[in-house]
């Protein structure tokens, strides 16, 4: 109850007003059942930006930190989080992982959305970062398709660092449902779930346009305040590819399995 007066009394007419954002493709998005909205994530912005303009309750997967803030900016930043239907999670370790996971799939089988960042991060500069498989094993365990969603513009208005935002012109887009049940049974095979993170984060790259990187962005990150390049394949530029068929394409640049 909170959650949706929290929602329609201040975020949604606070953030039409300023940002009057645009969606794309909302049509795309279940009336009902579950399903895993997977976007970018490009700035702090995108927390509350695209939650708030779907009509059904989201409910995102936030790093712990966010609730466990001491002092005043902590508690309203928890008080926010909360707010907005976020689900604490532990990072800490591969149990803390595996306990995301399963919190995630408590929401899906409950029939309701749930909104994950593949990358793990925010992108520091922009541009979208190789994916994680936590997603394909959500997808895969719980049989919910998997909607891409591109926000763009958020970096613009909020990059990393910035305390408040830019009033830029904001756009969210949403893709067509993934479909992934040709997989059925093969949730414990590492190369299946790279393939279905891998062909997440091409729907998303077609979406937002960006520069892809074929690298996580945390070592992309952690390489930039080393002062060396990351490990990887290196930057591939945006360009006209062919429609994608599951699995990863040789000669394109799509994101490539790990």
């Amino acid at each position: 109850m909170f959650y949706f007066a929290f929602k329609s009394v201040v975020l949604v007419p606070l953030l039409r007003w300023l940002f009057r954002p645009r969606v794309e493709g909302m049509e795309h998005l279940p009336d009902t059942g579950a399903a895993i909205i997977a976007g970018n994530h490009l700035s702090f912005s995108d927390h509350f930006m695209m939650p708030v303009m779907v009509r059904r309750r989201i409910s995102f997967l936030a790093k712990m930190e966010y609730f466990t803030g001491a002092g005043l900016k902590g508690r309203l930043t928890a008080a926010f989080f909360r707010g907005i239907g976020a689900i604490p999670v532990d990072r800490s370790g591969k149990e803390a992982a595996q306990a995301a996971v399963d919190t995630a799939l408590g929401v899906l089988e409950r029939g309701e959305l749930l909104g994950i960042y593949p990358e793990g991060t925010r992108s520091h500069d922009g541009r979208l970062y190789k994916g994680r498989v936590g997603v394909a094993a959500m997808a895969l365990k719980s049989g919910a398709p998997v909607i891409p969603c591109a926000m763009i513009g958020t970096f613009e208005a909020q990059p990393t660092g910035r305390r408040l935002p830019r009033l830029v012109p904001i756009t969210i887009r949403f893709g067509e449902p993934l479909d992934f049940s040709r997989y059925d049974g093969m949730q414990d095979h590492r190369a299946v779930l790279r393939a279905v993170t891998d062909e997440i984060m091409y729907a998303i790259l077609k979406l937002s346009e960006q520069e892809y990187v074929d690298t996580y962005a945390t070592e992309a990150r952690a390489a930039l305040g080393a002062n060396r390049p990351p490990a990887g394949t290196g930057v591939r530029a945006w360009g006209a590819r062919p429609e994608p068929t599951g699995r990863p394409a040789r000669g394109t640049d799509r994101p490539a399995a790990a």
